[in-house]
This record gives structure tokens, C-alpha cells and sequence, in this order.
């Protein structure tokens, strides 16, 4: 028998997740790109693309708030996965690497050569975590730590594509 509506237990689903959880593994996962048997961060970093090529017209700043977005949004999904799967870091959360990216492309001109060439520099900052990367992961709590280390890489990467497009290369 299934409760009734507005009962205790009534959010819950038949694996006993809530619906909460259930929507904060979808958007955590990036719509399933995190649950790729293999590279889930770069699935999610693909998975990016998408959106990214569909905010570009409207300019850096809207690439920028719906990155920002997206870091409130992947703290809160990150923090009920984390608590979900018992995992410090749940590899399946990769909304992390669609802020992350995002930070990133958010200054690169409208070419497939800059979309390229930031998606790769994000995902060499986001696998080497410099300063103050590594430090936000390992001291910031929970959902923070997972966010913040991908939006600092985006944050170097960006810094790449500048001085790319400032040096005439992108």
C-alpha cells in the first residue's frame, strides 16, 4: 500500500530514494553524463556543450550567471548525493565540470577552435587542480569542495583562453 499524499513517507519512491535525491542525481549527473562507466568528468565536460552553445549569443555574462547558477545548484545536488552514497566526492557528480567549463568558455570567442581549446584547458587544470584548487576541494565542505575545485580550474583555464586570444593564437 502506498501512502497517501502528504503523508510521512509519501516523497519517497520504491527504492526508498525521495524525490529530492532523485532530482539531485539527475542534475548532479548532468543528465546521466556522470554515470558513464569511464572519464565521467569529461563526459560531463561534453555535456556542457549543449548549453554552452546555447546561452553563446547572449554574451559572457550570461555564460557567467548560468555557470554561477549552476555552482548554487551543484552545491545542493552534490550535498544530497554525497549524503546518498556515503562518498566524499561521488565521481558521478559531474555538474561540477559543467560550471567548471563554463567559467572557462565564458571568454572565448565564438570559435570551434576556442570551444576546443577551453575544454581542454579546463580539463588539464580540472586533473592537475592548482592553487586554489586542490586547497578548496580538500577545506571546503561537502558540496563546496566538490563546486569550487572545478569552477578555480575554469577560472585557470580562462586564463589560458585570454591569453590565447590577446597572443593571437584562438
Amino acid at each position: 500500500m502506498t501512502p497517501r499524499a502528504g503523508a510521512p513517507g509519501a516523497a519517497k519512491e520504491r527504492t526508498g530514494r525521495t524525490v529530492e535525491t532523485r532530482v539531485a542525481r539527475v542534475l548532479g549527473t548532468w543528465f546521466g553524463c556522470g554515470l558513464v562507466p569511464y572519464a565521467p568528468g569529461t563526459a560531463g565536460t561534453f555535456g556542457a556543450i549543449p548549453l554552452y552553445l546555447a546561452i553563446r549569443p547572449l554574451g559572457a555574462a550570461a555564460i557567467l550567471a548560468v555557470a554561477g547558477a549552476l555552482t548554487l545548484i551543484g552545491v545542493w545536488a552534490a550535498d544530497r548525493i554525497i549524503a546518498d552514497t556515503k562518498l566524499k566526492d561521488p565521481q558521478i557528480v559531474v555538474i561540477d565540470e559543467v560550471a567548471g567549463v563554463l567559467v572557462t568558455l565564458s571568454i572565448a570567442p565564438p570559435t570551434w577552435a576556442a570551444l576546443l581549446a577551453g575544454v581542454a584547458a579546463f580539463r588539464v587544470f580540472d586533473q592537475l587542480k592548482p592553487w586554489p584548487a586542490r586547497t578548496a576541494e580538500r577545506r571546503f565542505p561537502g558540496g563546496w569542495g566538490v563546486m569550487m575545485d572545478d569552477v578555480f580550474a575554469g577560472v585557470w583555464g580562462a586564463a589560458v583562453i585570454a591569453l590565447s586570444t590577446r597572443g593571437g593564437w584562438l
